[in-house]
């Protein structure tokens, strides 16, 4: 199953549709997620998906300005990205650069993150109201501060009599509806989970364990550039009872029932 390369065309319609639902002299700011702290020196990579919506980018401390109404055309779009180096290719892998990153999002003007302060300033002593984002979905349970936590702390404390709105109410009413280009993603994603079950059923048996089928999907999935869209519930037994089981380590039993809660995703095969 061939992954299928997304056009930055997608990106920026999102990028147009969002701007028209913004009034006169707005700014819009979206920051990519941190990086999570895991044990030692080990972080573990979480994309914004609103991020990712409006530019592609899943780069961490990445940062989208949007003022369509600038004087200057080239800071109408504006995508930030940590500088790279050879000693963080040699740690951390491959970083975007800045050509890249424009065709990845359509975004003609790319800029370090060097260059942050100083635009940023010149934006909004021009605007006259300022959308920030947060995660505003209503099951969401927030106790770590996000790094858009931090930076609306950030924007009030530095200019304190701007107008500043909420972002996320106009992001998820754009996201709800899916365009043609992104039916046409979720449906490859989707052939992929089915991809996925076909195989794990017929690996199912009584004897083998809830990881063993777990592993079967991850084969699938990964082999063709995909990935779990969301931690895998395979559950046997009792554990169908558990709603967000997802320990996947017990013997299925014969007689007994599996449920499997799968689906594939990767920023290769669908937006999430």
């Amino acid at each position: 199953m061939k992954p299928i390369a997304i056009d930055s065309s997608l990106f920026r319609d999102n990028r147009q549709r969002l701007v028209r639902q913004l009034p006169p002299g707005a700014l819009a700011i979206l920051n990519a997620n941190d990086l999570l702290p895991s044990n030692a020196d080990a972080t573990i990579a979480a994309p914004n998906s609103d991020l990712f919506y409006l530019t592609g980018v899943t780069q961490e401390e990445s940062i989208l300005i949007l003022a369509p109404g600038a004087f200057e055309q080239r800071h109408r779009e504006i995508l930030f990205l940590r500088e790279t180096s050879e000693l963080t290719a040699v740690w951390e892998g491959r970083k975007l650069g800045r050509e890249e990153a424009s065709r990845l999002s359509g975004i003609e003007n790319t800029q370090w993150l060097s260059q942050f302060p100083a635009v940023f300033r010149a934006l909004m002593c021009d605007a006259q109201s300022v959308f920030l984002n947060s995660n505003e979905h209503p099951r969401a349970v927030v106790e770590v501060q996000s790094r858009d936590a931090r930076f609306i702390e950030e924007c009030r404390r530095r200019y304190p009599l701007h107008d500043y709105r909420r972002l996320a109410p106009l992001l998820y009413q754009l996201r709800s509806v899916k365009s043609p280009a992104e039916i046409e993603l979720i449906r490859n994603a989707c052939a992929l989970t089915g991809k996925g079950f076909q195989r794990a059923l017929a690996f199912v048996k009584p004897g083998v364990n809830e990881a063993e089928i777990e592993a079967e999907f991850a084969h699938e999935f990964i082999r063709n550039l995909g990935c779990f869209a969301y931690p895998p519930i395979i559950a046997s037994g009792a554990n169908n009872c558990i709603l967000h089981y997802e320990r996947n380590d017990q013997v299925c039993l014969e007689g007994g029932l599996v449920l499997m809660d799968v689906a594939a995703g990767g920023e290769a095969i669908c937006l999430t």
